[in-house]
């Protein structure tokens, strides 16, 4: 048994203790905390005879990385024959006799990072496996060691270096690594991952979702060197309700865990010293007057975290975001989010984004139109995209999959669920301009969503308590001009989240500025989540008062409306349009305004704006807010 299940037996054996540590010193609960952090290791049946992987190390671009992006060679395998074949292997004709039927030699290539379906037009709708393949050489120093990360790979990936199963990974939308010092040889290496994208009836997201099913390898492929002992993650922000003051921790890995630990912010003149302990973790803890970080004042500090035996250079901000009552606080004062919903993709070339040009074609729109936040919808986006946005300024709204009609009830659901969120929140810890982590949409009402999304929701709040947790939730009803909002599940939540279609689904019952609502929760922030309607840019097809028109003025009237609407919601602290661009769909099927595209963007997948934007941008530019 390898030391990664050793570690989630003993993890599984506690879990009940870790549950209640409101009383116990405050190390105790950072120590608790990481084991469960850094352990993000399970597979679908949760199966201790599977291999994991391992949870991945924090800053990745900060590290002494090679690159494996670029081509990697592949075999389209539709029927999963490459499993009994046992492609990894790369088996060669020994005798004359000898004949084996799969070849990477001679076939077609693929670009990685990458969705396979925009890059082979017979991939286009393909939902199976394909088998990658890179060779590469790599001389390791004794006393150094090797990891192999994943940006994420959509959606079951099996990894194999030079013949040997390295591990697997279940989720499409998060990083994943594997140690290779040991398995990798001096000189020329191989290797090959297996990726299937086929929707998994208890897979998350489910069979059912309303985007394209990019599969491959989406993002960046690196090997990480290290020494043997090194800064394997951290967290650096604010403590919650504070201004000045960090509260924190540094995590070590390998066979010198008791080190002199040290945190420097040269602008700051900070330079404070620690120590971790016998399980590599060292508590942080300093004051100072920091120039808080907002959307108009984007502040970065350089942070430089050091051991012993590593040093890694980091950017943090840092702000305060709480709620207070019905309010939204960014630094201690009242913010409205200004948002806009946004797919992973770039529109124009209809494919999954995964670069620092297509985050800044995307979010240069959002900041255009006046944002001054972004959700990212439905999963966790990459990490260019969380990064940018914090340096220009926009908040952001980080999801995990958990969509419609996931079944809470399946056998080993629950637990995806909470690698996922872990990996998310992992990952993202230290981007101070995630202010929100989301941890469903639109589910099913049932007592095991419920009991699943509370329980989620407390782990959450126990790994990271200085950000708001929401679910969005749309199952309230509308009847008479009256919204009823009536799930009590939104108690454990800091925000009442919700997506109403008033305009489109659902026809306005009277005039939008008479609505009334009705909230069986009361005294929280409220955000619209979504809302919109569908129109082909430049359509000009029937009576413009008709939603069948799919004319672009119908879509600007729901706008009108829904601006009109605002007005009545007392405790209203953002919206969030659905959404930025259109998106590619396969359930959309009108032939001739979808053809397999989401039309609800405010931007066509041309780039043209729609009339909507401009009622938005207009609503925007209204809102004095503080930031």
């Amino acid at each position: 048994m390898n030391q990664e299940v050793r570690i989630m037996v003993n993890y599984k054996g506690k879990k009940r203790g870790l549950e209640n540590t409101r009383n116990e010193p405050m190390k105790n609960k950072i120590i608790k905390l990481f084991v469960i952090w850094e352990i993000l290791i399970y597979t679908s049946n949760s199966s201790l005879d599977s291999i994991y992987a391992q949870s991945a190390m924090t800053n990745v671009s900060a590290r002494h990385c090679t690159n494996l992006n670029g081509k990697w060679q592949v075999i389209i395998d539709p029927t999963g024959a490459g499993d009994w074949r046992q492609v990894w292997q790369e088996k060669k004709p020994e005798k004359k006799t000898d004949f084996i039927e799969y070849s990477f030699e001679g076939g077609p290539s693929l670009n990685v990072p990458g969705d396979f379906n925009s890059q082979m037009t017979e991939l286009k709708y393909f939902e199976g496996t394909v088998w990658y393949k890179k060779t590469f050489n790599y001389n390791l120093n004794k006393d150094k060691r090797l990891f192999l990360h994943f940006g994420a790979v959509n959606y079951l990936a099996n990894v194999y270096v030079n013949g040997n199963l390295l591990g697997k990974h279940e989720g499409g939308f998060t990083p994943f690594q594997f140690e290779i010092t040991n398995a990798i040889q001096k000189g020329e290496n191989t290797i090959v991952v297996r990726v299937n994208n086929q929707r998994l009836k208890d897979g998350i997201p489910g069979l059912g979702y309303d985007w394209f099913n990019y599969g491959g390898m989406t993002r960046d492929v690196n090997l990480i060197e290290t020494d043997n002992s090194f800064i394997s993650d951290y967290f650096i922000q604010l403590k919650k309700h504070s201004s000045n003051e960090v509260k924190g921790w540094v995590k070590l890995n390998g066979n010198r865990l008791l080190q002199d630990v040290e945190i420097r912010i040269p602008e700051l003149n900070i330079d404070f010293k620690t120590k971790s302990n016998n399980e590599g973790l060292a508590e942080v803890k300093f004051s100072s007057r920091f120039d808080l970080w907002s959307p108009q004042n984007p502040r970065l500090y350089k942070i430089i975290v050091q051991c012993e035996t590593d040093t890694i250079i980091e950017e943090i901000g840092f702000r305060s975001i709480e709620a207070k009552g019905s309010k939204i606080l960014l630094n201690g004062k009242p913010v409205f989010l200004k948002g806009i919903n946004i797919h992973e993709e770039n529109p124009m070339r209809e494919a999954r984004a995964f670069s620092e040009s297509d985050a800044l074609i995307l979010l240069t729109w959002a900041k255009e139109l006046g944002c001054n936040m972004v959700r990212l919808a439905h999963y966790p986006h990459n990490e260019y995209m969380i990064r940018l946005a914090e340096k220009m300024g926009i908040m952001v709204w980080d999801e995990i999959p958990v969509y419609q009609q996931i079944e809470f009830s399946a056998p080993g659901v629950t637990d995806k669920m909470d690698l996922m969120m872990r990996e998310m929140v992992s990952r993202d810890k230290n981007r101070c301009g995630v202010i929100i982590w989301s941890l469903s949409n639109e589910t099913n009402p049932s007592p095991s969503r419920d009991n699943a999304l509370i329980n989620l929701t407390d782990k959450c709040r126990h790994l990271d308590s200085t950000r708001l947790i929401t679910s969005v939730i749309n199952d309230e009803n509308y009847k008479n001009n009256v919204l009823n909002v009536w799930d009590t599940l939104y108690r454990h939540f800091d925000i009442i989240s919700l997506n109403e279609y008033l305009g489109w689904y659902v026809p306005w019952q009277g005039r939008p500025s008479d609505i009334k609502w009705n909230l069986a929760v009361k005294g929280k922030p409220v955000i619209i989540s979504e809302f919109g309607g569908e129109a082909l840019y430049g359509s000009n097809y029937g009576p413009k008062d008709e939603a069948a028109s799919w004319s672009e003025e119908y879509q600007e009237q729901i706008y009108k409306d829904q601006v009109a609407m605002f007005g009545t919601i007392t405790d209203l602290c953002g919206v969030f349009p659905w959404l930025l661009a259109d998106y590619r769909s396969p359930g959309r099927m009108h032939p001739v305004f979808q053809n397999g595209w989401n039309r609800k963007g405010l931007i066509s997948d041309r780039g043209e704006k729609k009339k909507a934007w401009y009622i938005l941008k207009s609503y925007y530019g209204s809102i004095k807010n503080t930031y």
